[in-house]
């Protein structure tokens, strides 16, 4: 399994399977609503800023040759803290077909080997509060509660 840092020519890829994990996370909260009722609606502008933005990469989940998920990167500091430079997991997905077959812990070792090279002290992940599944795999790859998030719709 390898991550291949994402490309121009990859927005479309990264599109489709961002809509897959947004429209999976609908359930977990209304405000994950989408505003579009299919990928072919989503602009790819919000990939493409991705392109020119230092501090994220998108990358694709590659598999003997064959595209199986992505993921987002973010970096960050917290200049006042000890542990000061952060590695944030923006977004990941591993396609349904390949789930179970140990690619999401092999692409968050890779993670952490990106982080190291970038002179990074620690990894930050959220997922919804109401994803088990995301929860249990975080808690089973090392990671540990730290904060919670709180959201509330202005009507």
């Amino acid at each position: 399994m390898d991550l291949v840092e994402a490309t121009a020519a990859d927005l479309d890829a990264l599109v489709d399977r961002w809509y897959d994990l947004a429209n999976a996370m609908e359930g977990h909260s209304e405000l994950n609503e989408l505003v579009y009722a299919d990928a072919d609606q989503v602009p790819d502008d919000g990939f493409r800023a991705h392109l020119d933005d230092e501090q994220v990469t998108d990358y694709l989940v590659v598999d003997d040759a064959e595209t199986i998920g992505f993921l987002t990167l973010r970096e960050g500091r917290h200049p006042s803290r000890r542990y000061s430079r952060y590695l944030r997991i923006e977004n990941v997905a591993i396609d349904e077909e390949h789930r179970g077959q140990g690619h999401g812990t092999a692409v968050v070792e890779c993670v952490k080997e990106i982080a190291r090279e970038r002179g990074c002290d620690h990894l930050k992940v959220a997922c919804e509060w109401g994803n088990e599944g995301a929860r249990r795999f975080y808690r089973d790859a090392g990671f540990r509660p730290k904060q919670v998030d709180y959201a509330q719709p202005i009507e």
